[in-house]
């Protein structure tokens, strides 16, 4: 017997000028985009006030679609210690939030992610996002859709979307083997 599945997992790719978020319905293997956007806090100059934007906003998300789990990009080492400080600050705020309202959090490094999704850990936001587009039969793609669906598709999908990656490989190779 089949396991069913009924779960909706909020994505959210970090940042304190933009924050990107997807949430997302799983129904066995349907997956269906609820919502996506972004925090766009360019105009706050505060970094505390920028802080307390994220937590409230993260907090209106989770409070109007209840997710199940948090799928938050994990934190990783740069160049730049101050671009990951603020990094780190608006992680931190976001998993504070769903903290807050007892969601399970899990965290994706992004080439794990973008691996699981392409096949490739080295693909840009927009081959992601192009390939996500494909999956969800998007029509087209937003600013909102490339920073949201890095995060979004993290949580529980890894799994689905490397079982779909390999049987697009076997399909392909029985192709080819096929024509050859």
């Amino acid at each position: 017997m089949r396991k069913t599945i009924d779960k909706v997992i909020l994505g959210i790719d970090p940042g304190t000028n933009l924050l990107g978020y997807g949430v997302l319905h799983i129904r066995n293997n349907k997956v269906e985009m609820e919502a996506m956007g972004v925090i766009d806090l360019r105009k706050v100059k505060d970094v505390y006030l920028k802080l307390g934007r994220i937590h409230e906003r993260i907090i209106g998300i989770i409070d109007s679609f209840h997710p199940d789990e948090l799928a938050i990009e994990a934190p990783f080492f740069g160049k730049n210690i101050q671009s990951m400080l603020k990094l780190g600050r608006a992680q931190g705020v976001a998993i504070a939030a769903a903290i807050s309202r007892d969601i399970p959090i899990h965290e994706y490094a992004p080439l794990k992610i973008k691996m699981a999704i392409t096949g490739n850990g080295q693909a840009s936001k927009e081959q992601v996002a192009d390939f996500l587009k494909t999956y969800l039969e998007f029509e087209r793609g937003t600013n909102a859709f490339l920073y949201g669906c890095h995060g979004c598709f993290s949580c529980g999908l890894l799994s689905l979307f490397a079982r779909w990656s390999r049987r697009k490989k076997r399909l392909a190779c029985l192709i080819r083997g096929l024509l050859l």
